[in-house]
C-alpha cells in the first residue's frame, strides 16, 4: 500500500477511536449529588383553640415558632385544651346553680416566645380569667424546654443545687423597684421582707430566657410578676429582665454555655398590652 494511503487510514482509525471514547464519556452517568439535608420536623398540631358556649368563652394561642419543637407543641396543646374544657364545665356548673348570670365566664391562655438557644426553648404564658367581680385576673407561668432531652426544666434544673440565691433575689427586687418608681413615682418601696409590698423570691417567680446581643445565646432571664405582687392592681404586671452577668456563677454547668453577652433590653420589659 502506498505510503500516503497508509497515513490516511491511520488518521481515520485514530479519529474513529477518539469519537468512540467521546461517545462513551457522553453516555457515562453524571456523578450522583449528595442528598439534601433532612428538614427539621414540624408539628401538625394546631396553634390555636377556641370555644364558645352560653356559659363560657375560652381561647388558646400558641406562637408559630413552637411548631419546630413537636414534642413540646403536642404536650402544651393537649394540656391547655384539657384545662380550658374543664373551665367550661366549671362555668356551666356555677352559672346553672346560680340560675344563670348576666355574662358568661371568660378564660384565655396565650403563649409568647422568649429567647431560644441551641439547647433551650422558652415560652411565657399569660392567663386571663374573668368569672365576675370587680376586674378580671391575670397570672403568668413559663416553660423552659430542653430540646436534647425533650423535658421541661424547672428553676432547680437551670441553677446549681445549693447555690446562694440571695444575690439574684436582691437584683430582682432592685430592678422591680426601679420599674415601680418609673410607673408610680413616690410609691412605697417593696422589700424582701416588706409588710406592705414584698419582693418575690426568684425561685418562686416564673421566668423565660431573654434575647441577647450574642446570636444563639440568652442574654439573661426575664421574671414575670403579676399585678398585686409589688404594687396595686392599677400598676399592672412587671416583666423584669436581668443580665446573665448577674447570676452566671449560679448557673448549672450543664446550661451555662447557653448564656452570653447582654440582654437586648434590661429592666422593665413588660409587654405594652400586658
Amino acid at each position: 500500500m502506498p505510503h500516503p494511503a497508509r497515513l490516511l487510514l491511520l488518521s481515520v482509525a485514530v479519529a474513529a477511536t477518539l469519537a468512540a471514547c467521546q461517545r462513551s464519556e457522553d453516555k457515562a452517568p453524571a456523578q450522583a449529588k449528595a442528598p439534601p439535608a433532612a428538614a427539621a420536623p414540624v408539628s401538625n398540631t394546631p396553634v390555636g383553640y377556641d370555644s364558645k358556649t352560653p356559659y363560657a368563652t375560652v381561647k388558646l394561642t400558641l406562637p408559630q415558632t413552637v411548631k419546630t419543637t413537636p414534642a413540646l407543641h403536642a404536650a402544651l396543646y393537649a394540656d391547655m385544651v384539657r384545662d380550658l374544657k374543664q373551665f367550661e364545665e366549671g362555668a356551666q356548673a356555677d352559672l346553672s346553680e346560680a340560675g344563670g348570670g348576666p355574662n358568661p365566664y371568660e378564660k384565655t391562655i396565650a403563649f409568647a416566645p422568649g429567647a431560644e438557644t441551641p439547647k433551650l426553648v422558652s415560652l411565657a404564658r399569660t392567663d386571663f380569667e374573668f368569672t365576675g367581680g370587680a376586674h378580671p385576673n391575670t397570672s403568668f407561668a413559663s416553660v423552659i424546654w430542653d430540646k436534647t432531652t425533650k423535658k421541661r426544666l424547672g428553676f432547680a434544673d437551670l441553677f446549681r443545687p445549693g447555690a446562694d440565691l440571695s444575690v439574684l433575689d436582691k437584683a430582682l427586687c432592685a430592678a422591680a423597684n426601679a420599674a415601680k418608681q418609673a410607673r408610680s413615682p413616690g410609691s412605697e418601696t417593696a422589700t424582701l421582707d416588706g409588710k406592705m409590698w414584698t419582693c418575690p423570691k426568684a425561685v418562686s417567680t416564673p421566668f423565660v430566657l431573654t434575647p441577647g446581643t450574642m446570636p444563639g445565646k440568652a442574654g439573661g432571664v426575664t421574671f414575670l410578676m403579676g399585678p398585686y405582687q409589688i404594687g396595686p392592681y392599677s400598676d399592672g404586671p412587671y416583666w423584669i429582665a436581668l443580665p446573665q452577668s448577674t447570676f452566671r456563677a449560679l448557673l448549672n454547668p450543664a446550661y451555662a454555655d447557653q448564656f452570653d453577652g447582654a440582654p437586648a433590653q434590661a429592666g422593665d420589659v413588660t409587654p405594652k398590652n400586658g
